[in-house]
C-alpha cells in the first residue's frame, strides 16, 4: 500500500467535516459566553481538543464496527483495506491523547466535560448503540456538550450557554429518533433494536414532538434573564417554528422532517450568535 492511500485512509477515518463542525460549535459556545476573544488561547485549545476528540471517536467507532461496515459500508477505510484495525486503534489513541493534553490546560469544569465526552465516545458503540434510545441520548448529549465545553473553557457558562446546550441536545435527540424511524426497515433486517422498533414508529415520533415542545418552552430563558437581547428573540422565533414544523412533518415524511430539524437547529445556533453580537435592548 502506498503512503498516499494510507494517509487518505486515516483522514477518512476522522470524518473531518464532522470533526471540524464540532470544533466550530465549541467556538460558538465560547463566543456566546463572551470569552472567545478575551481568552483566545483557551478557546483555541477547546476547539482543537474537540476536533481531536470527535476524530478519535469516529476512528474508534469504525474499529468496533469494522465487521458490520464490511457489509454495509465497504468503502470505509477499514473494509477497503486502506487502514489496518491495529492502525486505526493506535491512530484513535493518539488523537484521544492529544485531546486530553489540550483539555488539561483548561478550567476544571471544562476538563470534567471533556473526560465525560471521551468516555462516552469510546463507550458509544460497545455499550449504548444497541440499546433502544440510549445511543440517541449519547449522541444528543455529545452534540449539545460542544457548546457547553466551549463556554466552560473560557468562563462560567451563563444562561445563554446552558440554554444553547439544552436546545441542541433536545433537537439532536429529536432528529436522531426521526432518523431511526426513517431507517426502521433496514435496522430491523439487521437485527437492531432501535427506539421505533422497540416502542413503535408513531410513539417515537410523538416523543420527538414532545422534545421539540420542551425546547420551545426553555428557549426564552436567555432573554428573560437578560443574558441576550431582543435580537436573539427575532432570530430564535423562526428557528423554533422550523423545529415545530419539522417534528410534525416527520409523521408524513421522516426524511424531510429530520432535514428540517437540522436546519432549525442551525438557525437557532445563529440566534445565539446574533444575540451576543447585536445586543439590542
Amino acid at each position: 500500500m502506498d503512503v498516499g492511500t494510507a494517509l487518505r485512509g486515516y483522514f477518512d477515518l476522522t470524518r473531518a467535516g464532522n470533526a471540524i463542525t464540532s470544533g466550530v460549535l465549541t467556538f460558538v459556545g465560547a463566543y456566546v459566553t463572551g470569552g472567545a476573544f478575551e481568552e483566545p488561547l483557551a478557546a483555541t485549545a477547546a476547539v482543537v481538543a474537540t476536533i481531536f476528540g470527535v476524530a478519535a471517536g469516529n476512528s474508534i467507532n469504525d474499529y468496533f464496527d469494522r465487521d458490520i461496515d464490511a457489509i454495509n459500508a465497504p468503502d470505509r477505510p477499514l473494509p477497503r483495506g486502506a487502514v489496518s484495525p491495529r492502525g486505526a486503534l493506535l491512530f484513535s489513541g493518539g488523537l484521544f491523547a492529544g485531546a486530553v493534553v489540550l483539555a488539561l490546560t483548561l478550567p476544571p469544569l471544562a476538563i470534567a466535560i471533556a473526560l465525560v465526552n471521551l468516555v462516552a465516545l469510546v463507550a458509544y458503540t460497545k455499550l449504548f448503540k444497541g440499546l433502544p434510545g440510549a445511543g440517541n441520548v449519547v449522541v444528543a448529549y455529545l452534540g449539545g456538550s460542544t457548546f457547553l465545553f466551549g463556554a466552560a473553557a473560557v468562563a462560567t457558562p451563563d444562561a445563554a450557554a446552558l440554554v444553547l446546550f439544552v436546545l441542541a441536545a433536545l433537537s439532536t435527540l429529536a432528529r436522531e429518533v426521526v432518523k431511526d424511524v426513517e431507517d426502521v426497515e433496514g435496522d430491523r433486517s439487521e437485527g437492531l433494536n432501535t427506539l421505533p422498533i422497540a416502542i413503535g414508529e408513531r410513539r417515537s415520533l410523538q416523543f420527538a414532538v414532545l422534545l421539540v415542545l420542551v425546547a420551545v418552552l426553555v428557549s426564552p430563558a436567555p432573554y428573560l434573564v437578560d443574558a441576550l437581547g431582543v435580537s436573539y428573540l427575532i432570530v430564535v422565533v423562526p428557528a423554533l417554528a422550523i423545529l415545530v414544523y419539522a417534528s410534525y412533518r416527520s409523521f408524513e415524511d421522516p426524511t424531510r422532517g429530520q432535514s428540517f430539524l437540522k436546519y432549525g437547529m442551525l438557525v437557532a445556533t445563529l440566534a445565539f450568535v446574533v444575540g451576543r453580537a447585536v445586543p439590542l435592548s
